[in-house]
């Protein structure tokens, strides 16, 4: 029994009818795209733009935003033609299934599982930084005690256990929700894009990217592992500020890729899902690269704050009721992403489970709700409990590792499948491949390597745990295992 075991797309499909493991086909188009513009918008745009423009590429971090989408869109597009053949659910960890072996499969699901978990926590965490400033505006203060930042985060574990009742309730409640909020925060962006054009200022442009400047380099751990092993200095501003900018407002566009973990429950997924990928994508770039524009000309990139940017910039123009606004939408577009990213890790365990390379009883649907009830309340109370007593800080980039290896592996996996099975109908391919699917690879292979030392080392420690409980358990207890074991004592019985 190989590690390396394939599970054919046809077997993959037909465990998706099986009656305790069959989710309710209910999303249509508009409800993905809702998705993934919920997932995507949050954290990334309230936060991580003021940071780049002030620390890496000034004026020119919307050149930052372009690059990192035209990463993303490769990435999209090798999702949309894996999530239209094989609309099952779980992801990079099914498509790898049947492309790239079993252990392959076993370290992307637990590489999504580290994204999902975490970017849930982290979010989470956000979303009770942002609740506390916007009722500071409003004259109320939560106590200290259990405030952000507080041995025990209050408002972030509260908000993961009403979300996590919220999405055991079911898809398509959690959609309607979903869509509401959604609809408040893009509204919110806009606004930031509209009343922010009558304050631009154009000097505050020039110069639109400003000349390289070396930075103070921190301790080797902090180091990105390139810079490690090759000895550049690290420098901020001009052409290289602006990739490295690209390399962290990366962190603004992940969760389109959680829209293919809820491919079982479209409603037409060879037709839906590529909209629903893509359609969310293109929606949050152009709503980025407006915002960017507008907040590096309103206030000069070297005063922008680095958290809470948005906000402040309108507090810096004399306009601190637009900032209350924006705080408030901010709380709306966070609770999105939460609910987001638990539904998403949810349906990769439930995957997993399914294949038996977890225990199979976690991921039986409850006939009620329709919903893998067990694994979401396990995972929703996982996330609570990190959110509230978790410090998790520089963790984040632990949420790009996961997320660039499994855009990375699928990548490789789209030409794989093509030279594998070349008459497997594709309702939706990939233009030149294999030659975009390679580049998609050898950027997320760059980007990955931009990250810091100190990520790589907790990344090896997560995958080491994840080995262990693969060859302790999943390796034998597999279907593949068990079926080939079911095999070879039929064929010796006489």
């Amino acid at each position: 029994m190989s590690i390396w075991r394939t599970k054919s797309i046809e077997q993959t499909i037909a465990e998706g009818d099986e009656p305790d493991y069959q989710l309710k086909k209910r999303l249509t188009a508009l409800d993905l795209t809702v998705f993934g513009v919920g997932v995507v918008i949050g954290a990334g745009i309230f936060t991580v733009a003021g940071r780049a423009a002030n620390q890496l590429a000034g004026p020119a971090v919307i050149l930052s935003f372009i690059i990192a989408a035209f990463c993303c869109a490769l990435a999209a597009l090798c999702y949309a033609e894996f999530a239209s053949a094989i609309p099952v659910s779980g992801s990079a960890y099914t498509f790898s299934y049947a492309t790239l072996g079993e252990l392959v499969a076993w370290i992307i699901g637990w590489d999504l599982l580290l994204e999902l978990l975490l970017g849930a926590s982290v979010v989470a965490q956000g979303w009770s930084a942002y609740l506390g400033i916007f009722l500071d505006h409003l004259g109320i203060t939560i106590p200290e005690s259990v405030a952000y930042g507080s041995s025990f985060d209050l408002p972030a574990f509260i908000l993961v256990l009403i979300l996590t009742a919220l999405v055991s309730v079911g898809i398509k409640e959690s959609m309607r929700v979903n869509m509401a909020l959604v609809a408040l925060k893009v509204f919110i962006v806009l606004f930031v894009i509209f009343a922010g054009i009558g304050f631009i200022k154009s000097e505050n442009y020039s110069p639109f990217i400003p000349p390289s400047q070396p930075t103070e380099s921190g301790s080797t751990m902090e180091q990105p592992l390139l810079d490690y092993l090759f000895g550049f200095a690290p420098a901020a501003f001009g052409i290289s500020g602006i990739f490295a900018a690209a390399s962290l407002v990366f962190f603004a566009y992940i969760g389109f890729d959680v829209v293919a973990t809820t491919a079982e429950e479209a409603k037409n997924p060879a037709r839906d899902l590529p909209r629903g990928i893509i359609g969310s994508l293109i929606i949050c770039t152009i709503l980025y690269c407006g915002t960017a524009l507008v907040l590096t000309g309103m206030v000069p990139y070297h005063e922008l704050a680095e958290a809470g940017s948005l906000a402040g910039a309108f507090e810096q123009v004399g306009k601190p009721a637009y900032a209350t606004l924006i705080s408030a939408g901010a709380v709306a577009g966070l609770t999105t992403v939460v609910m987001t990213l638990l539904i998403g890790a949810s349906r990769v365990v439930f995957a997993m489970s399914r294949d038996w390379l977890l225990p199979s009883a976690l991921g039986r649907v409850n006939p009620k709700t329709g919903t893998p009830l067990k694994i979401t309340i396990g995972l929703g109370l996982l996330v609570a409990l990190v959110a509230a007593l978790t410090p998790v800080g520089k963790l984040e980039f632990m949420i790009n590792i996961g997320t660039l290896t499994a855009f990375f592996l699928v990548s490789i996996a789209v030409p794989v499948l093509r030279k594998r099975r070349p008459d497997f109908h594709r309702p939706f391919k990939v233009p030149f491949s294999p030659w975009l699917p390679w580049l998609s690879a050898a950027i997320c292979a760059y980007l990955m390597l931009t990250l810091p030392v100190e990520t790589w080392i907790r990344f090896g420690i997560w995958l080491a745990l994840g080995f262990l409980i693969y060859f302790v358990y999943g390796y034998r207890k597999s279907r593949i295992a068990v079926g080939a074991e079911e095999e070879a004592v039929f064929t010796k019985t006489p």
